[in-house]
């Protein structure tokens, strides 16, 4: 998720975001595709949470959607009013801009409109 302020982009976190994304982060096929150990993905891990913004989560969206962990994106996404959600998953995702007018970009998609900023 990613909200634009004065043309800056800052990624939403909850607490259990964070946990899920340490969960799969450190699975070990995840390590072995990315080439980190774990020390490093909670170096990357902690970078993150130093650019987000925390998001408290006071209204629950579940279920939502078919992956109970999307429906943790989601309800960072409302909760912290983004502006959009940044996912590779478009087909999963594709109903929350109808429902809650929140667009879903591709990650490719998000990154032209951060360069013609």
């Amino acid at each position: 998720m990613l909200s634009a302020l004065e043309g800056r982009f800052t990624p939403l976190l909850s607490v259990p975001l964070t946990v899920e994304y340490e969960a799969v982060m450190t699975r070990s096929k995840h390590l072995l595709a990315s080439g980190l150990n774990e020390v490093e993905v909670n170096d990357l891990l902690d970078a993150l949470i130093a650019v987000s913004a925390p998001v408290r989560l006071s209204f629950l969206w579940r279920p939502t959607l078919r992956d109970p962990d999307d429906d943790m994106v989601l309800e960072v996404a409302v909760n912290g009013q983004a502006d959009a959600i940044v996912t590779f998953n478009l087909r999963d995702f594709s109903m929350v801009r109808t429902r809650f007018g929140i667009p879903i970009l591709s990650p490719g998609e998000a990154y032209e409109r951060i360069k013609s900023l």
